[in-house]
């Protein structure tokens, strides 16, 4: 297939619209919305074809509470390492829309597939966990192509959701996930905004 200049057009506007969301609104997500996330996932490239991306999606409402918790310990271990000024504008930026979201999605990655038959990880087995990151990207552009907010809560404890999900050995804790209806949208990320950090360009060495 040939794309068209609007076809590129529209890809970056989905690119420049995606932001890590944390102001939800409690409106439930459907199946057929979900759906097409599944899909986007699928499409996704993996080393071998080893397609090792685990999705447990969290309904329980124990669970969740104690995904809020272990989050809620975290962000206090890492508010306490900033200074007094840092650490002030560290509380005040809101890090998680666990609260919110209707959606919770924990991502693990297995380590050893039977899938793709140990091709191309042989020398660099972290291209699983790579393959897993690229499929949670391309959910993440087709979650903002149905207006979907999506935000990755990463103050969290690899060990301790390992431990609280029960997954099965060589599952790695990748990451974990809120969806749902974005309160509103924005094409500025939150710390840019909040005078935390700005965007910075890319740049391209030649050697």
């Amino acid at each position: 297939m040939k794309f068209t200049d609007a076809h590129a057009d529209t890809l970056f506007d989905i690119l420049r619209w995606r932001r890590d969301m944390r102001h939800f609104r409690p409106d439930p997500l459907h199946d057929d919305q979900l759906l097409p996330l599944r899909h986007a996932m699928d499409l996704a490239p993996s080393v071998g074809n080893a397609r090792p991306w685990r999705v447990i999606r969290v309904r329980d409402a124990g669970l969740r509470a104690q995904v809020r918790a272990e989050f809620q310990r975290c962000n206090d271990a890492a508010a306490s390492a900033y200074a007094d000024a840092d650490r002030d504008a560290y509380l005040k930026l809101k890090l998680a829309g666990l609260d919110t979201a209707p959606e919770h999605l924990a991502i693990f990655t297995d380590t050893n597939p039977v899938e793709g038959h140990g091709l191309g990880r042989r020398t660099m087995p972290q291209t699983l966990h790579q393959s897993t990151a690229m499929a949670i990207h391309g959910m993440w552009l087709a979650a903002r192509a149905q207006n979907i907010g999506l935000g990755m809560v990463s103050i969290l404890d690899p060990a301790v959701m390992t431990r609280l999900f029960d997954v099965p050995p060589g599952w790695e804790f990748s990451a974990y996930l809120c969806l749902g209806l974005p309160e509103f949208t924005d094409d500025t990320p939150l710390l840019h905004r909040a005078g935390w950090q700005e965007n910075t360009p890319t740049t391209w060495e030649n050697r």
